[in-house]
């Protein structure tokens, strides 16, 4: 049997989101997948690859839109293959405390391409962070780095495990 090749893609403006994508792809690869991580914007053809699983940051409720076209830009090919997608964004513990459904507009991009799942993890925006929004939220005591590594590297694994057994 081949090792399934499966597609780490994100859209970020700040890292965080390509932090988690960085631990689900060494999370793949550590449980037997050749797993390739990239940003969504040098994704243009996903045939190559026999799953995909695609996260965005969340800014003020919407996805990512480096993300979206990413899903958009591929959504054929997208709707033949396994495919999660996860957010990344709550900039406090939420997504720990319970399930974060995804945006609207995530929910659509699931339905549109079938996507299997979806997953919200925190964010992360700490004095690292570039950007007026960024300092103007540290001011306001609202930073932070909320990714738990524990549950990505679950969510990492329960990807593994469905996809050994299709």
């Amino acid at each position: 049997m081949t090792t399934k090749r499966v597609l780490v893609a994100y859209g970020t403006k700040h890292g965080g989101t390509e932090g988690i994508a960085e631990q689900i792809g060494r999370t793949l690869r550590e449980d037997g997948l050749d797993a390739v991580v990239l940003p969504a914007n040098d994704v243009h053809d996903v045939r190559d690859y026999d799953a995909v699983v695609l996260g965005g940051a969340l800014y003020a409720g919407r996805w990512s839109s480096k993300a979206m076209r990413c899903a958009e830009r591929n959504a054929d090919s997208l709707r033949h293959r396994p495919v999660w997608l996860f957010s990344s964004g709550p900039l406090d513990r939420s997504a720990e405390e319970r399930e974060v459904p995804p945006t609207p507009a995530v929910a659509r991009q699931m339905q549109l391409i079938g996507a299997r799942e979806h997953k919200t993890f925190g964010g992360s925006v700490t004095a690292r962070t570039p950007g007026l929004l960024a300092r103007s939220l540290l001011r306001q005591g609202k930073g932070g780095d909320y990714r738990n590594p524990r549950r990505i590297e679950g969510w990492a694994h329960h990807i593994s495990a469905e996809l050994a057994a299709a």
